[in-house]
């Protein structure tokens, strides 16, 4: 019969308990604690620190893509500066001198739009305001939001060297900005051209491909008739035809000069037979259609039934011309039909709408084409539309008609083509199309292809040798080049491989000008190294304003070159151009972020420890392919010959828990500042490295909810470390040798583990980092290892040396744990790295532990593979008479466990399974058992009968245990408990 009361003259024996002690809080308190957190880092010069313990370590740089200084920081805001943190911070911990010096991009558009806002509001023109004191207003404007970022990113608990960032405002930096312009102009890579570019009416300027967004946009379609002119080999009733063309900017016809088609479409004439009385489209006319097309033109017609009269092959099309629509009116040239790759049988009529001052194909026809242009009478590209939108007072019909207003709303040009259109009977149909429109993403209003002289950079110009292109380099560059992902090689590829010339002039006044002087007679862009000296010399004294300060140029011409004989340009940089530059006036100027660059075409090593070799990394979101990532390839490329980085690492977008973006309207912004107030910035970083970042990934409060109770799961684990760790010194160190197996297993999961976390910090995988560490903290420790070592750990003898292997080996998984999820809970791993160690410094100047090899012990860990899986029948067995209410705490078991399975009986030969599964007691018997027997579908050979222990409790440990009542001066204790009082008070009157 089972006895498990305890003798009348029991104690309260907790006191002699190895239980817990610590001061690290369950409750974390993120929001108050982590500012006093980071105030330390501050008041003891970490970031300085962390330079100084790395002085002789190879570098690894993080070169800072810059955001714009106009705003508070959003989520996309904080995910890319946490993930840079933890870039830095991992990469120092692998061995690197991995520094960060954070940086800003104060000019352009952003800021001066801002301004002009303002403005706008004080019913004010910004063009009455002399061009200094706006810039000055544009640069205090800056400076305002620099600071105020500068605060919520040192919040986030990024280190660098926020003391001493980059702006590309500052003096030094406008001057390397132009001396990176000169080199370009002065190695013949820059030309002045009238060409058709991205231009925003309503902010007046024009922009980059990068400066763009595609938003949906309901657009006027028009089918317009061109008549044919003869002339080719054509029979009767294709001189009667006319072509037909489609378009989605009726606005355009005016600059219309050819038409273009393709030389593997199938062409025919097409005759209306039937349709309605006033249609548009009119019985006995002639239409030129591609064969697969013809049947949506005549539906979009309106027109009742038409006949296929005639073929019309590509040669029969050579040499055509046909009339412009509105020819009798002021537009009596010829319009050549002219072939073109880029047409399709996709959508229109098979016929390409060709107005060369209005898109890029349109342009590139016009080159290919120009003498046949100047034949028919249109020698240049036609300018039609002013800066603000409108035509200009040359152009016949329309002068005056408005194509977008200043706010982006469609004007009048639309409407008053397509009523000149259809008074001269030259309408087919028209219609609405919904579809993807370029809108500026400042304004965000709708953008035009404006023909504007702009200055570019040639991306297929011979250099140094033929075939030596900027194209040829980067694309070099980018192949050697690491890219994480390896998918981001690609599209930034693809990018580069189609890429028209750069478009570096910006119609503004807030930037850095373009610095050359352009000779009068000539058109020649002056060359001059004492010029470009003197330019150079005032930027740094004086900043970018020193040029709009002497409208001539005197100052930068003089006494070498006549000013009256050349013209000063005024256009700023593209601010792509700056932050492309800043590589030149960061790491290539300052000491502390100089790197030995690898000869271009070597390989790039493995980032892992023990091949350490000097790095340039930039992280930038995916979007930075056509941006950041982007000008730098080309402005180093096109000056140094390579790409200024070595790695590429890329992330997505963040978007809500429904997959959408975030947008005001919508309500479903997370602002990282309200995360950090409610939660702390620990549970922010813990997200960004959660999730798989080179993806899109979501964000809202079920997403927050579920990481804040990863968080506490991982607290939790550390403070009970921290807690035994309380009854640990150095003198209670066992070598592993002494150790018990399941101590040295541990040891082995740590070896396992300091592999696993070490490649994925090195290949950017955090996600990986957290993956592994969290299961190991909730399942291998929390669940398994803490919860088997808690009797050893409380109850042992002060002498026990199974006590004290535990707390050695607690030891190293607290200094292993607490520095690997250092980069990601840099806040956390500090608290819990302080409270072990009161004396230290600071975690973040910990290295990542070097681990024994002799740690691994294979066959252990398939050894105890078995273990575990049978300890899983047991436990499964006892929750079920827990449930059932058989037993209440499971040390009231003794379970006989039947085993069939010889590899799982040699496996449990020799171990306390009793300790292992936490019961009493426990039988393991071979065989398969009765059929009654608990068992586990996956676990085949394993089954348990859970009986109940047989003995009293023990008042110290509550084992229950035939044993208790043996020791004469412990009479409710078992001896095990009875030696450890013995102990315990000697110890305590010692």
């Amino acid at each position: 019969m089972t006895d498990t009361s305890v003798a009348p003259q029991a104690h309260d024996y907790s006191k002699t308990l190895f239980l817990p002690q610590t001061a690290f809080p369950m409750r974390a308190g993120l929001p108050e604690r982590e500012p006093e957190i980071l105030a330390r880092w501050y008041e003891i010069g970490l970031y300085e620190r962390l330079r100084q313990a790395a002085r002789h370590d190879p570098r690894f740089i993080l070169h800072d893509g810059p955001p714009y200084a106009n705003g508070h920081i959003h989520i996309g805001h904080a995910l890319n500066k946490i993930l840079k943190d933890l870039v830095t911070r991992s990469q120092q911990m692998l061995g690197y001198d991995s520094n960060y010096v954070p940086g800003w991009d104060c000019h352009g558009l952003p800021i001066e739009w801002k301004i002009e806002e303002e403005y706008r509001a004080k019913g004010l023109d910004k063009d009455q305001v002399p061009i200094l004191e706006f810039r000055q207003e544009c640069r205090a404007f800056a400076e305002r939001w620099v600071e105020i970022q500068r605060e919520e990113f040192k919040r986030l608990g990024v280190i660098g060297d926020w003391a001493h960032p980059y702006l590309t405002m500052s003096f030094a930096a406008e001057a390397q900005i132009a001396r990176e312009l000169m080199k370009f102009a002065g190695s013949g890579q820059l030309y002045r051209g009238s060409k058709p570019v991205m231009w925003s009416i309503v902010e007046r300027t024009a922009l980059a491909e990068a400066e763009v967004e595609y938003q949906e946009h309901v657009s006027t379609t028009i089918f317009v008739k061109f008549p044919l002119a003869g002339g080719g080999a054509v029979d009767e009733r294709l001189a009667q035809a006319s072509v037909v063309i489609w378009t989605t900017t009726p606005w355009t016809i005016p600059a219309n000069r050819a038409i273009a088609y393709s030389t593997e479409i199938p062409y025919g004439v097409y005759e209306v037979t039937a349709a309605p009385e006033g249609n548009w489209a009119k019985v006995g006319e002639r239409y030129l259609l591609a064969d697969g097309l013809a049947e949506g033109v005549f539906r979009a017609a309106k027109v009742e039934s038409f006949a296929r009269i005639a073929d019309v092959t590509p040669d029969m099309l050579a040499g055509l011309a046909a009339r412009h629509p509105l020819a009798g009116r002021g537009y009596d040239f010829g319009v050549p039909l002219l072939p073109a790759d880029y047409v399709t049988a996709d959508t229109g009529t098979g016929f390409v709408h060709t107005a060369p001052g209005h898109g890029a194909d349109d342009y590139m026809t016009f080159v290919r084409n120009r003498a046949t242009f100047t034949a028919a009478g249109t020698p240049e590209v036609p300018h039609t539309v002013r800066p603000d939108g409108l035509y200009f007072d040359h152009v016949p019909l329309f002068a005056g008609a408005r194509v977008f207003d200043d706010q982006g709303k469609e004007g009048d040009a639309n409407a008053r083509v397509i009523a000149a259109l259809a008074e001269a009977g030259m309408l087919v149909a028209r219609g609405r199309l919904r579809h993807s429109y370029p809108h500026s993403w400042r304004s965000k209003a709708p953008l035009i292809f404006r023909n504007t002289p702009q200055w570019f950079i040639p991306m297929d110009k011979d250099l140094a040798a033929p075939g030596d292109t900027l194209r040829a380099r980067a694309m070099t560059a980018i192949r050697e080049t690491r890219w994480v992902p390896a998918a981001a090689e690609h599209r930034i590829g693809g990018m580069v491989e189609n890429r028209p010339d750069w478009v570096i002039s910006r119609q503004r006044a807030w930037g850095v000008p373009i610095t050359v002087f352009v000779d009068k007679e000539t058109g020649e862009t002056l060359v001059d190294e004492r010029v470009n000296g003197r330019i150079a010399d005032a930027f740094e004294a004086e900043g970018a304003d020193a040029w709009f300060a002497d409208p001539s140029g005197e100052r930068f011409l003089a006494p070498d070159f006549d000013p009256a004989r050349y013209e000063k340009v005024d256009d700023v940089l593209d601010v792509w151009f700056d932050s492309g530059s800043s590589h030149a006036f960061t790491l290539e100027q300052r000491d502390d972020l100089k790197v030995k660059r690898r000869s271009p075409g070597s390989p790039i090593a493995p980032l892992v420890a023990g091949k350490l070799h000097d790095q340039v990394i930039y992280l930038e979101g995916t979007d930075q392919h056509r941006g950041f990532f982007h000008s730098s390839l080309l402005e180093s490329c096109g000056t140094r010959g390579r790409a200024p980085y070595d790695v590429v690492v890329t992330h997505g977008f963040t978007l809500d828990e429904q997959g959408r973006k975030m947008s005001k309207s919508l309500g479903n912004t997370v602002a990282p500042q309200d995360v950090i107030r409610q939660s702390g910035a620990d549970i922010l970083r813990l997200w960004s490295a959660s999730v798989d970042y080179w993806d899109d990934q979501r964000i809202g409060p079920e997403v927050l909810k579920s990481v804040t109770d990863q968080y506490r799961k991982v607290r939790n684990s550390l403070r009970w470390m921290l807690g035994s760790l309380h009854h640990f010194s150095g003198h209670d160190i066992v070598a592993v040798e002494r150790m018990a197996e399941l101590e040295r297993l541990m040891l082995h999961r740590l070896a396992e583990l300091d592999q696993v976390v070490r490649e994925a910090y090195a290949g950017f995988d955090y996600k990986k980092v957290v993956t592994t560490l969290v299961p190991f903290l909730t399942g291998d420790l929390s669940a398994f290892y803490f919860d088997v070592r808690k009797d050893t750990l409380y109850c042992d003898p002060i002498s026990s040396t199974a006590r004290r292997g535990a707390l050695t080996v607690i030891d190293q998984i607290f200094r292993c744990v607490t520095t690997w999820l250092a980069p990601i809970l840099s806040f956390t791993a500090e608290e819990a790295w302080l409270s072990r160690f009161p004396a230290a410094v600071s975690v973040h100047l910990e290295r990542f532990p070097i681990l024994p090899a002799t740690w691994r012990d294979e066959a252990l860990a398939e050894k105890w593979g078995l273990v575990r899986r049978a300890r899983r029948v047991v436990t499964g067995a006892l929750e079920i008479e827990r449930a059932n209410k058989s037993i209440g705490s499971s040390l009231e078991a003794a379970p006989i466990v039947h085993v069939a399975d010889p590899a799982v009986q040699q496996a449990l030969a020799g171990l306390d399974f009793a300790e292992i599964c936490i019961t009493s007691a426990i039988t393991v018997v071979p065989g398969e058992g009765p059929a009654e027997a608990f068992r586990l579908d996956d676990v085949a050979g394993v089954a348990v009968v859970v009986a109940k222990a047989e003995g009293r409790k023990c008042a110290r440990s509550w084992k229950i245990s035939p044993e208790v009542g043996s020791d004469p001066e412990f009479p409710d204790l078992t001896p095990r408990d009875a030696k450890a009082m013995r102990e315990w008070r000697k110890a305590a009157h010692a």
